[in-house]
Formats: C-alpha cells, sequence, structure tokens
C-alpha cells in the first residue's frame, strides 16, 4: 500500500474502534504497534532465527526461534525505549498532574459553586448565566488544560441550567463549546506541555505566549454574548424576580470565598511564569493543595 493509503486505513480503523467503544489510548497504542509492524517488517531480518533450525531441533526450541523470529522487529524496541523516554521526561510528568488536579477539583464541587456565585453576581448583565459559565471555563482551564472536562463537566452543570432558564438552545450550546475551547490555550494546556517536549521550546515560554491571547479570547466571547442579549433579549431572558432580589453582601461574600478557592491555582500559575518553579512541581504542588482542599470539602 501506498503511504495514503496505510494513512487513510488506519483513520478508518481508529474510528471504528472507537466507535465500538474501545479506549483510545489503548486504541492509538495497539494501531500503532500493528502498523509499526508492517512499516519495519524485514524478512531478512526477522527470519534469520530459522537458519539454525535442523530436523532434530527439539519442539520447545522451535517455539522458542518461532518466538523470536516473530518478535524481531524494530517496532518493539522503538515502543520500550519510547516508553521509558516519555516517562523520563520532566515536562511531561505535568501532564497527569495537571489532569489529576482538575478532577480534583470536579469532586470538590468547587465548579459547581462558583458558577453558581457568578450567576449570582452577574444577575444585572444581559445573558448573566451564559457570562458566569464563560468565566467558570476560563477558571477552571487553569485547573485542567484540555477541553474535554470543560466541556463535560460544564455541560452537565451548565447547559441544563440555561435551558431551564429558557435560553436559546443554540446560544447555550454554543456558550459551553466555546468556552470549553480555552482550556487548550490557557495554561496549563496539556497541548502547550505536548508541544513544547516535541519541539524544544520552553514551555514557559509557550505558556507566555499563550495567556494574553487565551484571556482576550474569553473577553471577546463574554463581550459578544452581552451585545447579542441586548440585541436579542428572547434568546437569554433575564433572571426571575426571585433571584434578582438577593442582597448585594451575599454575592460579595460569595465571591470573595470563590476567589479564595482560585487563588492559589492562579498563584500556582504565576510561579510557572516568573521562573519560580517548573510546571511538574507546580502540577505537584498544585495536587497537593487540591488534596487538602477536597478532604476540607469532603
Amino acid at each position: 500500500m501506498t503511504d495514503p493509503q496505510v494513512a487513510l486505513t488506519m483513520l478508518g480503523i481508529f474510528i471504528l474502534l472507537v466507535f465500538l467503544g474501545f479506549p483510545v489510548a489503548f486504541t492509538l497504542m495497539a494501531m500503532g504497534i500493528m502498523f509499526g509492524y508492517y512499516a519495519y517488517f524485514d524478512p531478512d531480518r526477522m527470519w534469520r532465527a530459522f537458519d539454525r533450525l535442523d530436523d532434530g531441533t527439539a519442539l520447545g526450541t522451535q517455539v522458542a526461534t518461532w518466538v523470536e523470529g516473530l518478535f524481531n522487529n524494530r517496532i518493539f524496541d522503538l515502543f520500550v525505549n519510547q516508553t521509558y523516554s516519555v516517562m523520563d521526561n520532566d515536562v511531561l510528568t505535568a501532564v497527569p498532574l495537571f489532569l489529576f488536579m482538575g478532577y480534583i477539583v470536579e469532586r470538590a464541587n468547587i465548579v459547581a459553586r462558583l458558577f453558581h456565585t457568578l450567576n449570582i453576581a452577574a444577575r444585572h448583565i444581559p445573558g448573566s448565566m451564559a457570562v458566569a459559565a464563560l468565566i467558570t471555563c476560563t477558571l477552571f482551564a487553569t485547573a485542567t488544560g484540555i477541553v474535554g472536562a470543560v466541556v463535560t463537566l460544564m455541560g452537565l452543570l451548565a447547559f441544563p441550567a440555561m435551558l431551564k432558564a429558557r435560553y436559546d438552545t443554540s446560544l447555550a450550546a454554543g456558550v459551553i463549546c466555546a468556552g470549553g475551547t480555552l482550556g487548550i490555550l490557557i495554561p496549563p494546556s496539556i497541548m502547550l506541555i505536548v508541544y513544547a517536549a516535541a519541539s524544544g521550546v520552553s514551555i514557559v515560554k509557550l505558556y507566555a505566549g499563550a495567556l494574553f491571547p487565551g484571556l482576550l479570547l474569553a473577553g471577546l466571547y463574554v463581550l459578544y454574548v452581552i451585545v447579542r442579549s441586548m440585541l436579542q433579549p428572547q434568546l437569554a431572558p433575564k433572571p426571575t424576580r426571585r433571584g434578582a432580589d438577593i442582597p448585594i453582601v451575599q454575592p460579595v461574600l460569595m465571591l470573595l470565598t470563590s476567589f479564595f478557592l482560585c487563588f492559589p491555582r492562579l498563584a500556582v500559575l504565576g510561579a510557572i511564569l516568573f521562573g519560580l518553579a517548573t510546571p511538574s512541581e507546580a502540577a505537584s504542588i498544585r495536587r497537593a493543595r487540591g488534596l487538602v482542599l477536597l478532604a476540607y470539602r469532603a
């Protein structure tokens, strides 16, 4: 097969296996080994062991020779070497730690509390619930760094709330999808970590370069929602009277509490940008803080 045919075959098999329910990680690993075996297939190298066989060779020796010939492919050496090289990479160590931090934040119910607080504080702004969802997505992106976690959690948390408040379905879905994409741009982005490890670029410089565009994009999303809600009020109805009569002291106290919960994440991000800690060290600190917070919330 030609290279384009191999690529299309890999894509088709990958999509089929994912639709069948196989885990993505193991699917990619199996496909890499399978097509790598095909790419490095060398009969002279692989079947060289069979030259030692003769009619008097014992059965056990024959089986061992067959296994040796079958696995005498460079893909298995590359698989082992790359596994250890990835595990030994200090930058990539931050990936599972940041993912674990996002899981801790979700289990501690911080995101739900933050969304509820912002929803009350922004109740006088047009499209207040959508604005609260976008700000929550922005802050949650600083904890996990991936798109899937933000979209899934906010889709379960904010999307039903917006539909219950009679928001337009397209606007609500667009807010969740747009806010979820911020996780791949705002540090600590997993994509930036992988890119830094692959290209050799400083992860601190990538974080510093992506921070302002990410926040600018989030601000433009919020501005769009506010302007769209002002021009078409039927898309984002105002909150009910019961939600608008909350004393101003309560939202202020809730915002201060939520900021106190989010401040350590921002402080750790600042430590990375100012060179006080590496991403792996910062992720370890955040994981320890998250465990303490989870124990406190439990």
